[in-house]
């Protein structure tokens, strides 16, 4: 049993969790993930650590409470536990030979490039990071990218904070402006990241994407989180999340992360009258 140390809400439907998992906390690196169950009824889920202390022995992780899980998570609180916490998952954030990024993130992709852009910075690596989101009300992690980068972007689609415009626009104008950027990391919605890693690749940037996908087992062995990755077929859990955002097949990834928006759509609308929660069953 893994218990939760701490609840903060960050926005309407955002919420950081600090859990008690001492031996996921002692190997855990940036840009790694776990997969969690909340009881013996719930589904397995992937979600990125947003940081962890081994000597605390806890890991911290930014859910958005949109599906079935999520929604269930948000019903916990402080003292209450999760049944299965397991990882840490995937490869770690390559770092080396990085002195200047550019990390940029989409919506509620900034909860998963947090790790990312902190991680970096606390490497040595100069991280300007551009954070897009559709409104003022929906923006998290202002206080801790400042404090945890060198330079922070925010901007919105409909111009209530920061710049009006989108990440791509700012992105455009840092190298435009003379930033000579050793890689873009990228992490937000697919069609976002298909056209930030263009522009990368555009003025001759590297580009990495962290890719989020269905999973089950984490492993490599359900082949949920197929992708394809410079025409070779390659597994978000064991092989990722971060691929080199040039050699991504897009479209493909695009198409397979619809798979499941209908189910998304129902089980977000399967709410129970006695709780507010999440019903498993009729």
């Amino acid at each position: 049993m893994y218990k939760i140390l701490k609840k903060r809400r960050l926005s309407s439907n955002m919420t950081w969790l600090v859990i008690e998992a001492p031996l996921v906390a002692r190997k855990a690196k940036p840009g790694q993930f776990v997969i969690l169950r909340t009881d013996e009824y719930g589904e397995r889920i992937p979600l990125t650590m947003a940081g962890h202390d081994a000597e605390a022995g806890s890991i911290d992780i930014i859910y958005a409470a949109v599906g079935r899980t999520t929604m269930l998570m948000d019903q916990l609180e402080e003292g209450d536990y999760f049944l299965d916490v397991v990882g840490p998952l995937g490869k770690p954030t390559e770092m080396e030979g990085l002195e200047r990024v550019a990390v940029v993130g989409g919506g509620t992709g900034n909860a998963l490039a947090y790790p990312i852009a902190v991680g970096m910075h606390k490497a040595g690596i100069k991280v300007d990071m551009i954070a897009g989101f559709k409104t003022k009300d929906m923006i998290i992690l202002e206080k801790e990218f400042t404090e945890g980068t060198d330079n922070l972007y925010i901007t919105t689609d409909d111009g209530s904070y920061g710049e009006k415009g989108f990440t791509t626009d700012k992105l455009k104008d840092l190298i435009e402006a003379g930033n000579a950027y050793d890689e873009v990391v990228v992490v937000g919605p697919p069609m976002m990241m298909k056209f930030t890693c263009k522009i990368a690749e555009d003025y001759g940037i590297k580009s990495v994407a962290s890719l989020t996908a269905y999973m089950v087992d984490g492993t490599g062995m359900c082949g949920g989180c197929r992708c394809i990755v410079g025409g070779e077929n390659k597994f978000v859990c064991v092989d990722g999340p971060e691929f080199d955002g040039s050699l991504v097949d897009w479209d493909e990834l695009i198409r397979r992360n619809s798979f499941y928006k209908e189910q998304e759509s129902e089980d977000a609308a399967h709410v129970c009258r006695l709780t507010g929660g999440v019903r498993y069953h009729d």
